[in-house]
């Protein structure tokens, strides 16, 4: 089992789509070698180092959390199911509402198309809302993600900034 990481009044809620087999056996998120998260979000400017994956407690001194859409462990995303994804997003709203993050990060656009019904969603900041809380779709950081290193630390900076600009 792998444990949200979500306080309140976080600045961003990171959401994987569903742990991987790596992550579900040591209990932490994006632990897999190839996972890039952690040195994507150093890059980006979210925590101040590099963090390992056990080190993800510390995310909450930067006000960062991590939740997922699914909790069922996987090898591949792609083998999440539909009734599975909007489960998952009834859930995930639910502590959105409960914790109030200023952003939720959706980590994959077809997995957010999927679990929130929505159609043709661009990278970055969506009309959804949850209640105060605004969302975003970023890339995925897994090692299977066709997307560079660099393409993917530009994207995750492109919220930095936005939460720097408005003072959170």
């Amino acid at each position: 089992m792998i444990s949200d990481i979500l306080v309140p009044e976080l600045r961003v809620v990171f959401c994987g789509i569903n742990p991987g087999k790596t992550s579900a056996h040591t209990g932490f998120h994006f632990a897999h070698a190839s996972n890039r998260f952690w040195k994507v979000i150093y890059q980006a400017g979210f925590t101040d180092r590099l963090l390992a994956p056990e080190e993800e407690q510390h995310l909450l001194d930067t006000r960062c959390g991590i939740t997922v859409l699914v909790e069922r462990p996987t090898v591949q995303a792609n083998e999440v199911k539909l009734a599975e994804l909007r489960a998952g997003a009834q859930t995930l709203t639910q502590k959105m509402l409960e914790y109030q993050p200023g952003v939720l990060a959706v980590l994959g656009k077809q997995a957010f198309e999927q679990a929130f019904n929505q159609r043709g969603a661009k990278w970055g900041k969506q009309s959804l809302v949850i209640g105060e809380t605004e969302v975003w779709v970023l890339p995925s950081t897994s090692g299977l993600s066709r997307m560079t290193f660099e393409q993917l630390v530009s994207a995750y900076r492109e919220l930095e900034d936005s939460l720097v600009a408005r003072g959170r």
